[in-house]
């Protein structure tokens, strides 16, 4: 079995996965606080697949907390994700940053590149 066809179930479980998508108390607020925080240029999405502060020091206590709510339910999708197809939650995260988020990027959102350098698309 290919290493893609490994990752396509991942690509499927995490899916559901919305740009912001995860367990907080209230979705919708975090997903707000987290997508004004991308149009500013402080959240971006990681290539590991969970979202990451390109500028910390403009990130308010809110979208702190939000960041962390998502990527803890991140980090939730890409544990069944690995654990449903043998690979390590890492691959997982990656596989989904690549097959899913990449594909939502917005002109302006910001992204990891494989060197991990900040890139703004």
């Amino acid at each position: 079995m290919t290493y893609r066809n490994l990752m396509a179930p991942v690509a499927a479980v995490v899916a559901t996965l919305s740009l912001a998508g995860a367990a907080h108390a209230d979705p919708a607020a975090a997903k707000a606080a987290v997508d004004a925080a991308k149009a500013q240029g402080v959240v971006g999405e990681q290539a590991d697949g969970f979202l990451g502060f390109v500028n910390s020091g403009a990130a308010s206590a809110d979208v702190r907390a939000a960041v962390a709510e998502i990527n803890a339910g991140r980090r939730q999708l890409y544990a069944q994700a690995a654990t449903q197809n043998g690979v390590s939650p890492t691959a997982a995260g990656a596989s989904a940053f690549r097959s899913v988020v990449q594909g939502k990027l917005r002109p302006g959102d910001f992204y990891q590149d494989a060197g991990g350098a900040w890139v703004k698309k």
